[in-house]
């Protein structure tokens, strides 16, 4: 329990520190850009890219930041360490909101997504059933016992944990690298061309038709498509079954736009060169070190 509370006491520490850090920022920004802050939407949908291409450290190498993310992941993963966990979450926070200069106010509720996941995900197993009053807490419903003890809150509490920090290293590399950048890094390192393609096609087919959605909602909204449950299904109805139609359009003006560029067969990007410094990789190998230190002296 005492690693508990630590570890929650590092983690508010860190989440002050940002807040703290950027306080002043914000208030510059919202003075002067107060209609065209990072993440400013008006019923329209967003691609996640928005936030890689305004990140202060998208002229970095994506091949460093997408390793040192996969590294950091399968750090994360094998070490299975609490406070390695805590490290992680707050190192790759502060690349995202300090060093990329993504406001804290956009970070957190797209970190909330998956953190709402990863409680549905770990409820399951803080808690059991039984027949009889079993564990340090249960409570009675009638027909069994819903019971849980410290031991699994504890287990809980550090699995969360663990896959909120690989999590975090994920959303560090798509928050400062652009999609395009990392099908680069992937066609580097020979995984197949069918995969990558499909992947990239996928991606942003997947953006095509969330705005397509939001532009369909928004028209219902402003006819009074949603003023009682009985309609709101059939307006849901209606855009589920005229989404299917669209996205049939959609794929074939889609595919001729690419066959008036001369598609034959390859989906090929314009690659920038960017050189890693080697600060940076001195930084990202002392930052592996000091968790597997971390790990050792804390397991």
């Amino acid at each position: 329990m005492e690693k508990i509370i630590i570890l929650c006491v590092m983690f508010l520490m860190a989440v002050f520190f940002f807040k703290w850090e950027h306080r002043d920022g914000h208030t510059h920004r919202e003075t002067h850009h107060h209609h065209h802050r990072i993440g400013h939407r008006h019923g329209e949908g967003f691609s996640i890219d928005f936030y890689a291409y305004t990140s202060k450290i998208r002229h970095w190498n994506p091949t460093f930041k997408v390793s040192l993310s996969v590294v950091t992941l399968i750090l994360c993963i094998v070490l299975d360490n609490p406070y390695v966990s805590t490290m992680v979450i707050i190192a790759m926070a502060y690349l995202t909101i300090v060093k990329g200069e993504l406001p804290i106010r956009e970070y957190l509720p797209i970190l909330a997504v998956q953190i709402g996941f990863i409680l549905l995900g770990t409820f399951t197993i803080a808690i059991d059933f039984s027949k009889q009053p079993m564990g340090q807490y249960n409570l009675y419903l009638g027909f069994c016992y819903v019971f849980t003890s410290l031991e699994k809150l504890k287990e809980v509490t550090f699995l969360i944990l663990k896959v909120f920090a690989a999590i975090s290293a994920l959303q560090m590399m798509i928050l400062s690298t652009p999609s395009s950048e990392i099908i680069y890094v992937l066609r580097k390192a020979h995984v197949p061309k069918l995969i990558v393609e499909l992947m990239n096609i996928i991606y942003r087919y997947i953006f095509i038709l969330m705005d397509v959605y939001t532009k369909m909602k928004n028209s219902a909204e402003s006819r009074h498509g949603y003023c009682n449950f009985k309609t709101s299904c059939y307006t849901f109805g209606s855009i589920a079954s005229n989404m299917l139609v669209v996205s049939l359009k959609k794929a074939s003006s889609h595919y001729d736009a690419m066959e008036a560029r001369c598609y034959d067969g390859d989906l090929i990007f314009l690659e920038e060169d960017k050189k890693v410094e080697a600060i940076q990789i001195v930084t990202a190998v002392a930052f592996i070190i000091f968790l597997i230190l971390l790990w050792g002296f804390t397991r």
